[in-house]
This record gives C-alpha cells, structure tokens and sequence, in this order.
C-alpha cells in the first residue's frame, strides 16, 4: 500500500491571509502529527496571497479522517469559520517516489567559493 499525502486547497477571505495563514501553521498543521501524521508542509502562493496550500503525509486514509474529524480540527473550522473559503477542497495522493538531498551544515561550509566571471 502506497503512502498518501492530503492536500488541503485552502482560500482565505479578502484581508484574512496573514491571519489564516498563521493559524494553519500554529493550529492546524501540528495537530496532524498527533494522528499519525510522519509530515507536514504549508505552502503560501507568492501570486495570491489568500490561496493556501496544507500538506500532510499520513501511511493510511483512517488516520486522515481521524486528524480531519477530530476535536483539533473542528475546533480550528470553527475558531476560523468566516477566514476562509467554503466549499474546502482536500485530495488524497498515494506516494510513489520522493527524495530528499541531505542538509549538513558542514557540506555548506565546505562548498567552494564561486569564481568571478573573467573580465569582472
């Protein structure tokens, strides 16, 4: 069985998106992590700032409708009711392949400096 990630289109009402979005980020995301979540990400559009992109990685859909039923989360539709676009939008996508480089500190301190272009 693949892993799966939900994406949450998020659409936050007009002057709304630095509130809502803080409250994804502080409420909404973290809480997932207590359903079995193994990840999560929150993305905001640079081109419009009221769409909102939540990412949770879960290894099966029960543990989905858990977070998304549960007492965390109808607590933040509630506490954000009005902040946000309804209908919400969330699709389940199985995981087939994903990599990550690793990020050491002491890789970037060891790259090489870049060189001048010559004639600079």
């Amino acid at each position: 069985m693949a892993k799966g990630v939900m994406h949450i289109q998020w659409y936050a009402t007009v002057l709304r998106g630095d509130m809502f979005v803080d409250g994804v980020v502080r409420m909404a995301a973290p809480a997932a992590l207590d359903y079995g979540a193994t990840r999560y990400a929150v993305h905001r559009s640079r081109d419009d700032q009221y769409r909102i992109l939540q990412q949770i990685w879960f290894d099966s859909k029960d543990d989905w409708y858990r977070y998304w039923e549960g007492p965390e989360m109808r607590e933040f539709r509630a506490r954000f009711s009005g902040k946000y676009q309804v209908p919400i939008t969330y699709v389940w996508h199985d995981e087939y392949a994903a990599e990550e480089l690793p990020r050491d500190s002491s890789d970037q301190a060891s790259a090489p400096e870049p060189v001048p272009a010559a004639g600079v």
